[in-house]
């Protein structure tokens, strides 16, 4: 994750490095720097392993805007290294709780939750850690995915969460007819793709959230487009 005026200078280097760019597509490269909160993805040549470049955690056009200069300035500096950091435990949970509840990539679902678990075991150690990531939620405009990490770890994997940390991060909880039909749809979504563990909704949940999630990303009329365009515009091969 870099500064949004050095990405040139940080995708140049990587391209030196070896890696290279892929979405060639003119539509998605304008999507990806334009719209998006990263470049498009790159893969190292002999290697094939892929790296994405960010400059946010949210896109530009979604509708929450947690501010990345702070989430660099609370970085800490990664121990055995004096180049190289990593966020700071709260907004390491943070970061971890937006990529599962506002994006739409579910097929490892129940992996990144057990993340999530991990990652709340573990700094739950810290005296500070329980306030300061309830503040954190609210100075990043995170409230609502905090809420569903807490919920969802602590109904699939209960998680140890301190009653008085459930009852402060409620206020990121959406009506109680969205929440009854969000435990509908994740109560599926975050199990593993296998038949033994679908039922006849499991698609249907899995499609629901899709689309929510696209729905997060962009205003409707940006969101209408890019879907017309995917669908009957952009090359089948990407």
């Amino acid at each position: 994750m870099v500064p949004k005026d050095s990405l040139n200078e940080v995708e140049a280097a990587l391209m030196l490095h070896g890696w290279a760019a892929t979405h060639h597509d003119v539509y998605d490269q304008r999507y990806y720097r334009t719209w998006m909160h990263e470049l498009p993805p790159m893969r190292h040549i002999n290697r094939s392993t892929v790296i994405d470049v960010h400059h946010a955690i949210l896109p530009q056009t979604a509708y929450s805007h947690p501010a990345p200069e702070k989430l660099r300035d609370a970085a800490h500096m990664l121990d055995g290294h004096d180049n190289l950091k990593v966020f700071a435990p709260i907004d390491m949970v943070l970061h971890s709780a937006t990529h599962l509840f506002h994006e739409a990539e579910l097929d490892n679902g129940l992996r990144d939750l057990a993340d999530l678990d991990s990652l709340l075991r573990h700094f739950s150690n810290i005296p500070s850690f329980w306030p300061e990531l309830i503040e954190r939620a609210r100075e990043l405009e995170l409230t609502r995915q905090l809420f569903y990490a807490i919920r969802y770890s602590g109904l699939f994997l209960h998680t140890p969460i301190p009653l008085e940390v459930i009852k402060q991060t409620n206020i990121g909880s959406p009506n109680w007819l969205t929440r009854s039909l969000m435990d509908s749809l994740y109560s599926r979504a975050l199990m593993p793709v296998h038949p033994s563990c679908s039922d006849r909704l499991t698609g249907v949940a899995r499609r629901m959230l899709y689309v929510r999630a696209n729905w997060l990303r962009m205003p409707p009329l940006m969101l209408a487009r890019h879907l017309f365009h995917k669908a009957f515009i952009s090359p089948k091969a990407e």
